[in-house]
């Protein structure tokens, strides 16, 4: 005989996607106007362009 899923508890279902972790950016070393910087490798361009504020 079929037996219906259960349903999870409120507590189980944020325990379970508590686990879930995202991961640093990875950094990448640059050298733009004489100085060297580790920003992400999707701002590169941009930062090269002056479009990206590097001071904060």
């Amino acid at each position: 005989m079929a037996v219906p899923k259960r349903r999870l508890s409120r507590a189980n279902t944020h325990s379970r996607r508590s686990q879930w972790k995202a991961n640093n950016q990875a950094l990448q070393n640059t050298r733009i106007d004489g100085q060297e910087v580790a920003i992400p490798r999707r701002l590169v361009k941009a930062a090269k362009l002056g479009l990206v504020d590097l001071d904060r």
